[in-house]
C-alpha cells in the first residue's frame, strides 16, 4: 500500500503503527485527545528553516513512501545538497521557491508525535515578504527563530523577533543553524545566544529556549546529538512536545464573537461562534454588546450535540433565556467582566499593499466578525525595527510597521490586543477593490472616545429643510483641472438660488484659501483635503442646504468615503468628463504648462493619476455640452429626483 505506508525513523516511533493496525478507534481517540502546538519558523534567508521543517517531518515518519521517492528524484533535479536528499523541498512548494532555493509563500505543514499535534508554518526570510512571516505568526503559539551560525543574528533576525513579540508570541526557540559547518563550536553559540538575549531584552522576550542543531545532519533536531557534548538541554522536537502553553479558558473571562444567527424555524434560535477566551455553561449570566442587555444561557450545542459546557477555541451554539436582540458581529460576554467598547484607538498598523496606507484615507475594518469603516487620523509614528527608533512619517509603504490613530464609523467591542487576538485584532481591507492591505493591534482606546457624545438636537435636518421646500444633499462635481467643474456648479448654484433655493458652493480653490490653506499637494494632502471638505460638506447638509462640491478630487476611495458620511441618495456625484487634451489646452490658470516644466509637482493628470468615477449619478460631456446645457441637465435631475419641488411628508 504505497499511498499509505510511511518512512523515516525518529521520533514517529512503531507504537502508534502498531495501534493503528491493531485498533484504529482507540488510536483516533488518543489521537483527538492531544494538545495542538501552532508554531512558526522564521529568520533570515536561507537559514534552513524549510529543511528543518522537512527533517522534522522526516522524523516524526510524516512521509509517505511515494512522497519520499519524488523527494529523492527532486533532489537530484532541483536540490541544492549536490543529489543528496534536500529535505526542504518538502515545504517549498511553489516553482519560483524551488528555482530560486527560498520561501516565497507561508507552507503551513501538519505533523505529530506521540505526545503532540503540529501544525507548523514555514514563513519567509526576504524582507519583501515581511508580510507573509506576520500572516504566520498572527496564530503561532511559538516561534522557531533560526539563525546560521556562521553569519549570527542578522536584520531580519531582528525583524521577524520583533514581529514575533509584536504579534503576541512570548515562547521562542533560537535555533542556531548549520552547527556542523563550524565544527560544533561551544564558543561561537554562546556568543549568538548572547547576542540575541541582549537583543530580546529590548522588546520584552523572555522565555527563550537556545539550541545548536543542523538541519541537514539531523543533530540535536529530534534528540540530543553526540557531536555537541557540552549542550545539556533538549532536542528540538522534545522542547516542542513539552513547553508547556497557556490555555485560553483558564484566568480569562468568557468572549464569543457571534458569527452567526441560527434560526432553522420558529422554535429554535441559537447564536454561533467561536469561543475567544475563557468557557460558558447553561445558566451562565450573559451580556450582549454593545447594545449592554443581559440573559441567561440556556443551552450550549455543538456539532456532536449538548454539551455541558464550551470552552475556548471551540464552535459553539448558544441559546438564551430570554428573546433579545443579537445580530452577527455582537459579542457575547460574561455579565459580570465586559470588555470595553469604543469607537477611537491607538492601534499598530502592519501594512501589506503596494499602495501606501494615507493619513486621511478610509479602510474598511474587520475585527472578530464586525466589520466597519475606518479613518486613519493620525499616523503617529513609524518603527525601524532594526534600532527600534520611532519615525515621523505621513504614510505607510509596504512593509511598514507604524502606530496610528483609528476613527471607526462604529462603536466597536474590544480588548488590548495584549490581552485577546480576536477581540484585539483587526485587517484593514481596500474599500474598492476588497483587498486585505494591512494588519492591525489595538493598544486602548482613546479618552475622547469616552468623553465626546453625539448631542440630539430638536431642530433637525428634516426641519431645516422644509423651510426651504427642498431635500439637502452635496452635488458632488469631479473632474481633470480646467474641466469646468467650478464653471457648472456655479450656474447650478444661480439657478437655485433664483429659484429660492438655500445652497452653498464649496469651491478647490476657495478653500485652499482658508481651511485647507495648510495641505499642500502630495497624496496625503490631497486626501487630508477631501476628508476635511467632506466633514463640511455634510454638516451643511444636515443644516438642510443643497451645497455644491467642485474639486478635483482624483480618489475614487476618498468620494465613497465622502458619499458614506450622509443618507442614500443625499450624495449625487457629478462626472465633468473632459479629456486631458481638452482640459490642457483650456489651461486658464497655466497650471498645465507649470506642470509640464517641472515646476508644478504631483499634477492631477501629469504626474498624479486621476480615476475616473465608474458609475457617476450624472455624467457631462464637456465636448459636446456648452456649461448652460450642463447645468441644465443637473438640475433637470434634481428635479426627477424629488430633491427640488419636493413633498414635505418625505423622511429622514
Amino acid at each position: 500500500m504505497t499511498n499509505s505506508a510511511k518512512t523515516g525513523v525518529g521520533a514517529g516511533g512503531g507504537r502508534e503503527a502498531d495501534l493503528i493496525a491493531g485498533d484504529i478507534e482507540e488510536y483516533l481517540r488518543r489521537h483527538k485527545a492531544k494538545s495542538l502546538l501552532r508554531f512558526i519558523t522564521c529568520g533570515s534567508v536561507d537559514d534552513g528553516k524549510s529543511s528543518l521543517i522537512g527533517r522534522l517531518l522526516y522524523e516524526s515518519k510524516m512521509i509517505f513512501e511515494d512522497q519520499f521517492a519524488v523527494l529523492k528524484d527532486d533532489s537530484k533535479k532541483v536540490g541544492t545538497r549536490g543529489g543528496e536528499i534536500d529535505f526542504a523541498l518538502l515545504v517549498d512548494g511553489l516553482a519560483a521557491e524551488r528555482e530560486q532555493g527560498i520561501t516565497i509563500d507561508v507552507a503551513y505543514r501538519f505533523f505529530a508525535t506521540e505526545k503532540r499535534k503540529f501544525i507548523v508554518a514555514d514563513t519567509p526570510g526576504h524582507e519583501q515578504y515581511t508580510r507573509n512571516m506576520a500572516t504566520g505568526a498572527s496564530t503561532a503559539d511559538l516561534a522557531v527563530i533560526l539563525i546560521d551560525a556562521r553569519k549570527g543574528v542578522l536584520t531580519q533576525t531582528r525583524r521577524h523577533s520583533y514581529l514575533a513579540a509584536l504579534l503576541g508570541i512570548r515562547r521562542v526557540v533560537l535555533a542556531v543553524n548549520k552547527m556542523d559547518l563550524v565544527g560544533y563550536s561551544q564558543e561561537v553559540f554562546d556568543k549568538i545566544e548572547q547576542d540575541y538575549r541582549e537583543f530580546a531584552r529590548q522588546i520584552k522576550l523572555e522565555a527563550i529556549t537556545c539550541i545548536p542543531v543542523s538541519a541537514v545532519a539531523g543533530d540535536n533536531v529530534t534528540a540530543r546529538s553526540a557531536n555537541t557534548p557540552w549542550y545539556r538541554g533538549p532536542g528540538l522536537l522534545e522542547h516542542l512536545e513539552t513547553v508547556v502553553l497557556p490555555d485560553a479558558a483558564q484566568g480569562t473571562a468568557f468572549r464569543m464573537p457571534v458569527q452567526w444567527v441560527n434560526r432553522p424555524n420558529a422554535e429554535f434560535r441559537g447564536f454561533a461562534g467561536l469561543i475567544a477566551s475563557g468557557a460558558v455553561r447553561p445558566g451562565d449570566a450573559l451580556r450582549v454588546l454593545p447594545s449592554g442587555r443581559t440573559s441567561t444561557v440556556a443551552r450550549v450545542l455543538t456539532g456532536e450535540g449538548e454539551a455541558s459546557a464550551g470552552v475556548a477555541g471551540q464552535s459553539v451554539t448558544l441559546t438564551l433565556t430570554d428573546e433579545i436582540d443579537v445580530s452577527r458581529g455582537d459579542v457575547l460576554c460574561a455579565a459580570g467582566a465586559p470588555p470595553e467598547v469604543a469607537n477611537q484607538f491607538e492601534a499598530t498598523v502592519i501594512w501589506m499593499h503596494d499602495e501606501p496606507l494615507l493619513q486621511g484615507r478610509a479602510y474598511l475594518l474587520k475585527i472578530g466578525t464586525k466589520t466597519v469603516t475606518a479613518t486613519v487620523a493620525p499616523i503617529k509614528y513609524r518603527v525601524n525595527v532594526n534600532t527600534l527608533e520611532h519615525l515621523a512619517a505621513k504614510k505607510l509603504d509596504l512593509n511598514d510597521i507604524g502606530v496610528v490613530g483609528l476613527e471607526l464609523s462604529s462603536a466597536i467591542v474590544f480588548e488590548p490586543y495584549r490581552d485577546s487576538r480576536v477581540l484585539g485584532g483587526f485587517i484593514l481591507i481596500d474599500r474598492l477593490t476588497n483587498n486585505t492591505v494591512g494588519a492591525g493591534l489595538l493598544h486602548f482606546a482613546l479618552r475622547r472616545s469616552q468623553n465626546v457624545h453625539w448631542q440630539a438636537l430638536d431642530v433637525n435636518k428634516r426641519a431645516r429643510a422644509q423651510l426651504s421646500h427642498q431635500k439637502p444633499c452635496i452635488l458632488w462635481f469631479t473632474g481633470l483641472s480646467g474641466a469646468g467643474k467650478s464653471t457648472i456648479a456655479n450656474l447650478v448654484e444661480k439657478q437655485l438660488h433664483a429659484d429660492g433655493r438655500q445652497t452653498y458652493l464649496l469651491d478647490g480653490d476657495n478653500v485652499r484659501h482658508g481651511l485647507n490653506k495648510d495641505l499642500g499637494f502630495t497624496d496625503e494632502d490631497r486626501v487630508e483635503n477631501i476628508r476635511r471638505v467632506a466633514e463640511v460638506a455634510r454638516l451643511m447638509v444636515d443644516a438642510g442646504l443643497i451645497v455644491m462640491v467642485s474639486f478635483i478630487s482624483p480618489f475614487r476611495s476618498e468620494r465613497r468615503m465622502a458619499r458614506g458620511l450622509v443618507d442614500a441618495g443625499e450624495f449625487i456625484e457629478v462626472y465633468v468628463d473632459t479629456p486631458l487634451q481638452q482640459a490642457e489646452a483650456r489651461d486658464a490658470k497655466g497650471l498645465y504648462k507649470k506642470a509640464r516644466r517641472g515646476e508644478l509637482k504631483n499634477f492631477t493628470g501629469i504626474d498624479s493619476p486621476y480615476e475616473a468615477p465608474e458609475d457617476p449619478e450624472i455624467r457631462v460631456d464637456t465636448i459636446q455640452l456648452a456649461p448652460e446645457e450642463a447645468a441644465s441637465r443637473v438640475i433637470a435631475y434634481l428635479r426627477e429626483a424629488g430633491i427640488i419641488d419636493v413633498d414635505l411628508t418625505w423622511e429622514i
